[in-house]
């Protein structure tokens, strides 16, 4: 039975509580219940037992109630990077840790995870989203659901269905077939609902084939609740619902946020008027105390989940997934210019042929450049953003990991060519005050970004009486030149450094976008001259804006900045010079929150500024020369033949540094394999993310990533499954284990496959398991991708030791939907099954028929 998951006796009881309930409530309760109370929160109900339910952003930390930086969370990697590990064991534990992050923070829901697919590498926020893949999505993603409901907190499994992508992502109409659904997007949703029971599910902005998902009935009900059975609540994105009577008919539970939704009054006025049934209402309230009762917070029903798990260690954990997830992608000798394939082994470094670049030998010099080295991002833009009590950089890591000397930095490219949150050098305060300018209340901000709701405000402030806020302070600035400061947010600012206003006015958005606030870039405003070591004071003051008779819900402006620009060719030319000086060069490329966040789709792959510049540079200056591609999703890397080896970190989370560390000095392995395709834009079979009036056509159909490139024909730089670690393997043998006589379809039939580690150190291979139609019949009935994964495994060994390890295949690998009979339907013929390194290096095969 999964994690989280009551036994029938507990389930009966806990029904016989919420029928209770219900019968108890009246119309105007029931409507109120299914509305928020504001950003955060269902309200509480008195009179039935039930207290105010609580949820909260993630997936990689929780952020709570409190959306600021003197509240911090646990941060860890990105979902991208959980994905790479291919461990849904280890995406379990960080569903532990993260429901421990809940309690802690007094939260019951977490609105995670994100399970929708990389249809396109243009997607913006797929870096907050697992794979190209369905099937090793819903693996992590059950694993992740699990972990988090074993520590009795819920998970509302998101974006219901087909929020691929940002672009007019409120409106957009996605056109899918019946077959596409089925096979790709909705496969997560489904594997996660019979793997793990999730209490919850959240339905996208976006449309389906006519209808939006807050409404769509026939796959909320009919699919979801009706086919799989899901008996968890169905909550709306942030402002999506639009239309009470459609909404609540469609099966959307719970419209967010609060006060102001379609449901509350005006459900409650629907029914009365005939446009609903209240029986209608009672299913949704009905979701709603089940939830309530498995987490405790309604009288009389027993938790779900007693006593919660173990503490677990936020830093040690955070630091295990990312070494885990870091994948090595090429590791030549200096100077090579070998293919992509790349050199698995031991060795040392510094000169052509004397072993692969990774890991370092020791007494090694490092020339460390990069912006990304020193201000290291490790997590996406947008909701998914949450404010750890540390980070651990990669100059931070390495410096500590080395030798004092050993290492040099240089900032060699900054790709950050927009004003950041003032965070470093600055030390801030707000103070609110009323309409004739009385302090009300103030409090310490470790950063410029203000996010506040209800419960973010300071004591004695509520935003009834709360009319103004100053963020003032000083900044102490670590570079010499002109420094930049700006304002991120809209309405009427004033900002003051060093005691000259240089603006007072208004912002206003430059297009119509109810998140603009909150996604937009920061304005530039000011700029000032200031030497290193000069401490300079700041103010941002901002006028709260409410309409006669209303009240704010929510503040939400930051002061930003960014130092001095020097010149781009300089920077480089300081960076080669540090590179010729040391034995290895190690440059740490970076996306920004301007390329990978929410709100907004790529519009190419490239990586910002002059940092494709600064890595051919450096590989010039020495040969000896490793990447670190610090992204949460893929970036093209055109210089990839011309360094040493290249180790993708992506969003590492707060102790990415200390993990890196680990893993360029070899005291640990890096673990990671493709979740998803990395190759040129150009190259890229399915590329559309911008709607054509309204609309935006999956017209590939169930081909996408590396479906898609295979049928395409093209090659990747990267394919999916790739990785490389610091031994080598030869697989021995696959043999299909067939089913027991009189034993239906194919569930449960397995593989064994055998393999050793023929290298020089201890290592951990993921096995990958790979369906392939074969023989005469492989061409018939429907079209189909050339392969599709259809399971994994990791194992370890010792140098010389032989692993083995079996894989159980799923019926659905051999299943297609048939969009005639509106049903699953099994492809009967031979099969090859292939087992391999990724899905182009399969080494050995057998062959099954189904």
């Amino acid at each position: 039975m999964p994690d989280g998951v009551a036994d029938e006796a507990g389930d009966l009881a806990r029904e016989r509580v919420v029928e209770a309930a219900l019968a108890r409530l009246g119309l105007d309760d029931k409507a109120r219940l299914l509305a928020g109370q504001d950003r955060w929160t269902l309200p509480a109900l008195p009179g039935i037992g039930l207290a105010s339910l609580v949820m909260s952003d993630g997936p990689v930390g929780v952020r709570g109630v409190r959306w600021t930086a003197d509240d911090p969370s646990a941060a860890l990697p990105s979902p991208t990077a959980l994905a790479a590990t291919w461990d849904p064991e280890l995406a379990h534990r960080a569903g532990v840790l993260l429901a421990q992050e809940a309690r802690r923070k007094g939260v019951h829901v977490l609105l995670a995870p994100t399970v929708n697919l990389h249809r396109s590498p243009l997607g913006g926020r797929h870096f907050e989203a697992y794979s190209e893949d369905p099937y090793l999505t819903g693996r992590i993603g059950t694993g992740y659901v699990a972990g988090v409901q074993s520590g009795g907190v819920g998970t509302t499994v998101k974006h219901f269905v087909a929020n691929d992508a940002e672009t007019e992502r409120f409106t957009v109409d996605n056109l899918v077939s019946e077959r596409a659904l089925r096979e790709l997007y909705l496969a997560p949703f489904e594997a996660i609902v019979a793997g793990a029971r999730p209490w919850g599910v959240m339905t996208a902005y976006n449309s389906v084939n006519g209808s939006t998902m807050t409404e769509h009935g026939p796959l909320v009900n009919g699919v979801l609740r009706g086919e799989w059975g899901f008996d968890g609540i169905n909550v709306s994105d942030w402002s999506a619902a639009r239309d009470t009577v459609r909404a609540v008919r469609g099966g959307l539970d719970i419209a967010m946020p609060g006060p102001d939704t379609v449901y509350g009054e005006a459900l409650a006025r629907a029914v009365r008027e005939g446009r609903v049934e209240e029986a209608t209402v009672d299913s949704a309230v009905r979701n709603v105390l089940r939830l309530a009762a498995r987490l405790g917070i309604l009288e009389g029903a027993a938790p779900v989940v007693a006593a919660p798990p173990a503490d677990v260690d936020g830093r040690a954990l955070a630091r295990e997934i990312a070494r885990r997830s870091f994948v090595l992608v090429r590791n030549e000798p200096a100077g090579s210019t070998e293919g992509t394939k790349g050199t698995r082994g031991t060795g040392t470094t510094g000169t052509a042929g004397s072993g692969p670049a990774l890991p370092l030998r020791p007494g090694t010099t490092v020339a460390l450049l990069g912006a990304a080295a020193r201000d290291a991002r490790v997590l996406g833009g947008g909701s998914a953003t949450v404010f750890p009590d540390r980070i651990v950089s990669p100059l931070d890591g390495l410096t500590a990991a080395l030798p004092e000397g050993s290492v040099t930095y240089a900032v060699g490219a900054d790709p950050n060519e927009e004003l950041s949150i003032a965070d470093r050098g600055f030390t801030l305060r707000a103070v609110c005050r009323d309409a004739a300018g009385t302090v009300l209340g103030s409090t310490v901000v470790p950063n410029g970004d203000v996010k506040w709701t209800d419960v973010d405000l300071p004591e004695g402030v509520t935003h009834a009486n709360l009319r103004g806020v100053e963020l003032t302070g000083t900044f102490l600035a670590r570079e010499s030149g002109t420094h930049t400061f700006g304002i991120k947010g809209l309405g009427a600012f004033t900002l003051t450094v060093g005691g000259t206003t240089y603006f007072d006015g208004v912002q206003r958005p430059a297009k119509e976008d109810p998140f603009a606030a909150f996604f937009g870039a920061p304005e530039p405003h000011a700029r000032v001259e200031l030497e290193a070591g000069e401490r300079v004071e700041v103010s941002l003051a901002h006028t709260v804006e409410t309409s006669e008779g209303t009240t704010a819900t929510s503040v939400l402006f930051a002061l930003a900045h960014q130092e001095p620009r020097r010149d781009p060719e300089e920077l480089i030319a300081e960076a080669a010079a540090a590179a010729r000086e040391a034995d290895t060069a190690v440059v740490v490329v970076a996306t920004t929150d301007r390329v990978e966040s929410e709100g907004f789709d790529r519009a190419d792959l490239r990586l910002p500024g002059r940092q494709d510049d600064l890595v051919r540079a450096v590989a010039a200056a020495n040969p000896n020369t490793v990447v670190v591609v610090n992204s949460g999703s893929p970036v093209e890397l055109p210089w990839r033949n011309e360094v040493a080896a290249v180790l993708l970190s992506w969003f590492p989370g707060q102790e990415g540094g200390a993990a890196l560390a680990e893993v360029l000095t070899g005291a640990a392995e890096p673990g990671g394999r493709l979740p998803t395709t990395w190759g040129a834009l150009a190259d890229a079979p399915v590329t559309e993310v911008v709607p054509v009036d309204g609309q935006l056509a999956y017209s590939e159909g169930v081909f996408i990533g590396y479906r898609a490139w295979e049928k395409a024909g093209r090659t990747p730089a990267y394919p999916f499954g790739h990785g490389l670690g610091y031994t080598t393997w030869s697989y021995e043998s696959v043999e299909a284990v067939e089913p027991a006589e009189g034993e239906r379809g194919t569930e449960g039939r397995t593989v064994r496959v055998r393999l050793r580690n023929t290298g020089e150190r201890a290592g951990h291979e993921i096995v990958q398991v790979y369906v392939s139609p074969a023989g005469p019949d492989a061409a018939a009935g429907p079209e189909r991708p050339l392969r599709w994964l259809a399971g994994f495994a990791g194992v370890e060994a010792v140098p010389g030791e032989t692993a083995e390890t079996v894989v159980t295949l799923p019926g659905r690998a051999f299943e297609v939907w048939d969009e005639t009979a509106g049903a699953w339907a099994r492809v009967k013929g031979s099969y090859e099954i292939a087992a391999g390194r990724s899905i182009a290096d399969r080494r050995v095969a057998t062959a099954i028929t189904v």
